[in-house]
């Protein structure tokens, strides 16, 4: 996609993927939900700085319910995940770079090169929870672990000095 020139007819699209078209995201649904639609939109605009410079932007949304792992329970749960970002586009790795920490919006190199699937994926990952979890998990979640032979070994607590004895054949000094 050549993003100046998307930027400069203030261009618009929008799309319905299927899921599996994105290979890391079904990585992260360890393969299910293939079949599920990842909808996403992308418009283009070209905005004058406070210095009467050009300055390219992709505003991007997208959402998709991924069926992941519940950290909790370890049952399957849906996550709902929606982006709202914006880019502003500078002519080089370095400016971006430079300028992405200040920002308060992300800041990406132009390219020749430039994928808007990529885009959408990684942003899509990068929102997704660190520990998916259900709100309240459809099975009672067991929360301690108990070892009924933990209290009788603790009960039977050997005498150190037993071992010494045996050491000595028995004899007492």
């Amino acid at each position: 996609m050549d993003v100046t020139a998307f930027a400069q007819s203030a261009g618009e699209v929008a799309g319905h993927d299927l899921l599996s078209k994105y290979e890391r995201l079904m990585q992260e649904t360890q393969g299910l939900g293939a079949d599920r639609m990842l909808n996403w939109s992308a418009h283009g605009e070209l905005r004058i700085d406070e210095t009467g410079a050009e300055q390219v932007w992709l505003h991007l949304t997208a959402g998709v319910s991924l069926p992941l792992t519940c950290q909790r329970c370890l049952g399957p749960v849906d996550i709902a995940v929606a982006v709202n970002r914006s880019f502003r586009f500078v002519d080089s790795e370095e400016a971006a770079e430079a300028q992405d920490e200040e920002a308060e919006e992300d800041v990406l190199a132009l390219s020749q090169d430039f994928n808007l699937s990529h885009l959408i994926e990684d942003e899509v990952l990068m929102a997704l929870p660190v520990v998916p979890r259900h709100e309240a998990c459809p099975v009672d979640v067991k929360l301690a672990a108990v070892d009924p032979d933990f209290d009788a070994a603790s009960a039977e607590k050997r005498n150190p000095f037993a071992v010494l004895a045996k050491l000595q054949g028995g004899k007492s000094g």
